[in-house]
């Protein structure tokens, strides 16, 4: 009879160990909480383990170096073990493309070096298997109108928007900036005109800094401040095109067009707004990826923050 009663008693910890397996696998389905990682020795050999030891559930990576034009061939070994594990443990792979890139821009040079570092990005995501290539919106320098910046995005990255033809390339994902000089994408609605510039493109998408929309007027820390933002985001470009969230705080205040990121809950930001992105329909789904400082302790704190947060919101 004791005996009986061990084995049910197992049973039933097992049953119930497995449904707080599930739940917890619902709650990360959600909103996958992980971060950037540093890839210099090798794609998976090194990135993935950093990944793991932090404990993300999502992981973005260079493929070049992020200050440069170079585009590098990679290493296929390391590229097909990132792809295999990343599809092992469901972890989403995203790219940032190198901050160089600016389709605004007033130099010929500087565009065409923009094609080709951007074209080598989304090839080389396809490579790995991410999902996204994440491209700042770049600025109208030498005092031309924004007018003809984008007329100048629409003739340079919409083609490359057009290569993208295989089930498994990636979305583009349009990330502004904290508003600093001519930029050309800060505010929610600083969207319109880009994407009407791409034609809606069907690969296009949008990865929404934190700290950028923040520095750029968006007061994410005020009560509601979250959903607002998200909703006028939604208003500008409709459903479905956030694909990524870049949850870093601020080291500065709204609208002082700073980009200085902070650990969550430690700038001017607060924990609580990243509460709220937990919540709001338009991020059903979307992963949060971590770009603050602190190094792999206070990466691995971050994400830990981030999974608490979500958990008090499922």
């Amino acid at each position: 009879m004791h005996a009986d009663h061990s084995v049910d008693q197992r049973a039933e910890q097992r049953a119930e160990q497995n449904a707080d397996d599930r739940a917890h696998r619902r709650v990360a389905h959600r909103n996958p909480v992980g971060g950037h990682v540093p890839v210099a020795g090798g794609l998976a050999s090194v990135g993935l383990a950093y990944a793991r030891e932090m404990g993300a559930e999502a992981v973005q990576v260079f493929v070049a170096n992020p200050r440069g034009w170079a585009t590098p061939a990679g290493n296929p070994a390391q590229d097909e073990l990132f792809r295999a594990q990343c599809a092992a443990g469901s972890v989403p792979a995203y790219v940032h493309a190198p901050y160089l890139i600016n389709f605004g821009s007033h130099t010929e040079a500087t565009v065409e070096k923009s094609v080709e570092s951007l074209r080598h990005s989304l090839r080389r995501a396809r490579a790995i298997g991410a999902l996204g290539v994440v491209v700042h919106t770049g600025s109208a320098t030498g005092g031309r109108p924004r007018e003809a910046a984008y007329a100048q995005v629409r003739q340079h990255m919409l083609p490359l928007l057009e290569e993208l033809t295989h089930d498994d390339d990636p979305f583009l994902l349009l990330e502004s900036t904290a508003g600093q000089g001519s930029s050309l994408c800060s505010r929610t609605w600083d969207f319109g005109p880009y994407f009407e510039a791409l034609d809606h493109h069907p690969k296009l998408g949008i990865c929404l800094d934190t700290c950028h929309v923040f520095a750029a007027g968006h007061d994410l820390a005020e009560p509601g401040g979250a959903k607002q933002t998200l909703d006028l985001l939604v208003d500008t470009v409709g459903e479905g095109r956030l694909k990524l969230i870049h949850a870093n705080d601020s080291k500065e205040g709204v609208g002082a067009h700073k980009d200085r990121h902070a650990n969550i809950g430690r700038g001017h930001i607060g924990r609580d707004a990243f509460g709220e992105l937990f919540s709001h329909p338009a991020t059903e789904g979307v992963p949060l990826i971590i770009e603050t400082p602190g190094g792999k302790e206070g990466h691995a704190a971050d994400v830990a923050l981030l999974k608490e947060l979500r958990g008090a919101h499922a």
